[in-house]
């Protein structure tokens, strides 16, 4: 299995090269991505460096283009397609159909990956995505159960990646309407589902208040640590409480770990770490651990157990500091 970790700088490229990565994504530095955050991704230049430094190593880059085009915009996106052919990227992430047909249509050797913006989770979409566009591979959403995923795999016009590790989504992917309610923009109409624009923290005694686009969606510690702020990760009061409390969905990250195994035996192909918005030393530490997990389960399959000091490297890298296997564990499906 290919393990596919994030780069959203040079610097957490070598660090996922360095720790023994398959491939790595990346994205532009404009909203042709959906983690169009400031000091993040790559300008063409930049491009063409990280993608001949990857390829001198004998590893694969692919360039997400995951968000959806803007009515009137829509060369900023083809021009982002012109870029990755140009640039020899081994595979475009891409979620609109209009890219898609483009990338097909003009690019017809450049291998395609249908974004897991897409939300495919069906033979039915997959089977048209590549009748119509050829994907080669299609990332799918965190909301399938692990039996979904066995039962897609089983007749899969394409090839699988899941998500492995990094952080969750309650939403349809990408289409958060928290988001656009309280900053007008989503993942796939800003780049980001909180534009760092919107954000506000302010000191209070010894609290500090986080707001967003001036919505108070959070109040903690002072001395307490916290993450990037988001709508679904907020905590809030009720009429029957008072008490501000995690309501629609606690900071923690899904860690898969446990269900490696599985996922091999129902051949999926890719193990996506998220997190492109996070450090290098968080994109080291986690490619290193899943590394270590996807080596000791090809060496010995019957034998592979999760070691107890991968879990607690992952945890100190994890959201809230806490993991969960999501959407993966309903096991009354």
């Amino acid at each position: 299995m290919e393990l596919l970790c994030p780069a959203g700088n040079l610097a957490s490229l070598k660090s996922a090269l360095n720790a023994g990565t398959d491939a790595v994504y990346l994205g532009l530095k404009n909203d042709t991505n959906a983690r169009s955050f400031a000091g993040l991704n790559f300008t063409p230049a930049k491009l063409k460096q990280a993608v001949d430094y990857t390829k001198a190593q004998g590893k694969k880059v692919f360039l997400t283009l995951n968000t959806f085009p803007k009515p009137g915009e829509e060369q900023r996106w083809y021009q982002a397609v012109d870029i990755a052919a140009s640039n020899n990227i081994d595979a475009l992430i891409v979620a609109d159909l209009s890219l898609l047909d483009y990338a097909h249509s003009k690019y017809p050797d450049l291998p395609l990956h249908l974004s897991v913006q897409a939300s495919a989770t069906n033979l039915g979409a997959l089977k048209l995505y590549k009748e119509e566009f050829n994907i080669e591979r299609a990332v799918l959403p965190r909301v399938l159960s692990m039996k979904q995923v066995r039962d897609l795999a089983k007749v899969t016009p394409v090839d699988l990646e899941v998500f492995a590790f990094g952080s969750l989504c309650i939403m349809a992917e990408g289409r958060c309407h928290l988001s656009s309610y309280v900053t007008g923009q989503s993942p796939n109409t800003g780049g980001s589902c909180s534009p760092a624009k919107h954000v506000r923290w302010q000191e209070e005694g010894n609290s500090r208040l986080t707001r967003l686009n001036e919505v108070l969606i959070d109040k903690s510690n002072i001395d307490e640590q916290m993450g990037y702020p988001v709508v679904c990760k907020g905590r809030y009061t009720t009429q029957g409480n008072m008490d501000p409390e995690y309501l629609l969905e606690s900071p923690t990250s899904l860690n898969t770990l446990s269900l490696l195994p599985e996922l091999a035996r129902a051949n999926v192909v890719s193990l996506k770490i998220e997190g492109r918005q996070r450090s290098p030393a968080y994109v080291e530490q986690v490619t290193r651990v899943w590394r270590q997990a996807i080596d000791t389960y090809l060496a010995n399959p019957e034998q592979y157990r999760v070691q107890s000091e991968w879990n607690r490297a992952l945890d100190k890298v994890s959201e809230g500091q806490t993991t969960t296997l999501g959407a993966y564990e309903r096991t009354w499906q």
